[in-house]
């Protein structure tokens, strides 16, 4: 009997050993089916975030151009489908990978993948690169124009069905070029590439606007040439009656125009609004009428149809001139009156009263419209010289300007924007330092149906400097500037 108490002392001990043998393994495989590896053994956090489920299907620079979804499936849920042109491949352990992912990381895991990403350099050079963009302000106005042998990006020539015949220069009797093989570089950051289809792959569901002078119509043209690649793209939709842009009796034009491309279901839409502020008729029944500027209105298409809106990029600035507002019989109002304030009389006071109204308005509404993303793009430059557009002023030169390839920002490029952006959601386009260098891309003498000596020194030839200015929207729709803090689209 004393010999068995012992035996039976020893076989406890084992069973209950046993049971904490079976309990810790059924924990270890409870947790290994949850999420394999890192939860049950902790390692270093930057493993944890590459392998978190959510991780796995998003793709870094779309988050940063489209922003996280109101609607995002939960874990749990099977993942989102990836965009038309990406696609999953088989790795040769069999194992699928993600389009988007550092290399190594896969939808599943074993011990050898993971071994081999912590020995990796961390993070992978694409990841660190594209890192070093977002989180450092990039001042992308700072820079200067290289030749490109690959410029211009469509020509001029083919893109007839988006581009006006005056602005082709291609279709003019002008005999150099030269100006469409300059890109901008700016000095601390690199400029991402352009691509219409990975354009649109991001705006898809959504819609651009361009609304302003003629100006902001060329950067809508621009916009279209860039996207098509110049084609015809017989596909895209003619959608413009949706926004009540359709040609009025006796006009020479619509008020603008929207198209529609259905693959992605992106809209690019313009709308002339040459001082951003209400426009209303004083008597509706004559058509001769005088009109009342609203100063402190915004335009009533931008107020009647900003919630349909994504992207908004915004100008105004060459038609305030005394001789453009008796042109238009434009009569300025403020709270609903005629004028009286003796300091609006100065044009440039009164344009800078209707910029700051407009933003402020602007600002207002993203609590209705937290994705939004609004853009104020600052003056186009003027190159007359020896004169103005009704006196002889000409820019016939053919070359860059001279000693002046490189900018650097010293000074407010239009005052009245960056001063009305401050403070705000609003968003400040600078083009004008880097256009201000451009006088030998404007339509110049190679005007169609011009007077004697007139030319155009205030519009551009496209291809030509308009498409920068969309690659710089390009540019900070990928890489929101940390100014404002804008909501991701």
């Amino acid at each position: 009997m004393k010999t068995g108490v012992p035996l039976l002392g020893l076989r406890g001990k084992q069973v209950s050993l046993a049971l904490i043998a079976l309990v810790c393994t059924t924990f270890i495989v409870w947790g290994w089916e949850r999420a394999p590896f890192p939860i049950v053994f902790p390692v270093d956090e930057r493993v944890r975030r590459l392998i978190r489920p959510d991780y796995l299907h998003e793709n870094r620079l779309e988050t940063l151009f489209l922003g996280p979804s109101l609607d995002t499936p939960s874990v749990m849920e099977s993942p989102p489908s990836l965009p038309t042109g990406e696609s999953n491949s088989i790795s040769a352990n069999g194992l699928q990978r993600v389009s988007g992912l550092p290399p190594n990381v896969t939808k599943d895991f074993s011990v050898e993948s993971i071994s081999v990403i912590t020995t990796e350099k961390w993070p992978p050079p694409e990841v660190e690169n594209s890192a070093a963009i977002e989180k450092k302000v990039c001042d992308y106005t700072e820079g200067k124009w290289i030749q490109d042998s690959r410029r211009p990006i469509y020509s001029g020539n083919m893109c007839k069905r988006w581009l006006s015949e005056m602005w082709a220069c291609r279709l003019t009797q002008r005999p150099d070029f030269s100006y469409e093989k300059y890109r901008w570089q700016p000095d601390n950051c690199v400029m991402p590439n352009f691509e219409g289809e990975e354009f649109l792959l991001r705006m898809q569901n959504k819609t651009l606007a361009f609304v302003g002078d003629s100006l902001g119509r060329q950067q809508f043209q621009s916009m279209m040439c860039l996207i098509t690649g110049g084609k015809d793209s017989p596909d895209v939709q003619d959608v413009g009656k949706e926004y009540g842009l359709v040609r009025a009796p006796g006009a020479i034009r619509p008020d603008g125009w929207a198209y529609r491309f259905p693959e992605t279901n992106t809209t690019v839409l313009y709308y002339w609004s040459a001082s951003l502020c209400e426009i209303e008729p004083l008597n509706p029944g004559n058509r001769s009428t005088d009109f009342a500027m609203h100063l402190d209105r915004p335009a009533a298409f931008l107020r009647d149809n900003l919630y349909r809106f994504d992207v908004v990029v915004l100008n105004t600035g060459h038609h305030w001139n005394r001789g453009k507002l008796n042109a238009n019989r434009w009569h300025m109002y403020v709270n609903g009156q005629p004028n009286e304030d003796g300091k609006m009389r100065d044009l440039r006071i009164a344009r800078n009263f209707t910029v700051h109204s407009v933003a402020k308005w602007l600002d207002k509404q993203f609590v209705k419209y937290p994705k939004l993303r609004v853009f104020m793009r600052t003056l186009s430059p003027r190159h007359f010289f020896n004169g103005d557009w009704d006196s002889g002023g000409r820019c016939d030169n053919t070359k860059l300007l001279s000693e002046s390839h490189n900018v650097s920002h010293i000074r407010a490029s239009d005052p009245a924007v960056e001063s009305a952006a401050r403070g705000t959601r609003v968003e400040c386009l600078d083009i004008t330092g880097i256009s201000e260098l451009r006088d030998e891309s404007h339509i110049s003498k190679y005007i169609l149906r011009s007077k004697v000596d007139s030319q155009d020194c205030l519009h551009w030839c496209l291809p030509g400097v308009p498409d920068t200015w969309n690659e710089l929207l390009f540019a900070q729709l990928l890489f929101p500037q940390p100014k404002n803090l804008p909501a991701k689209i």
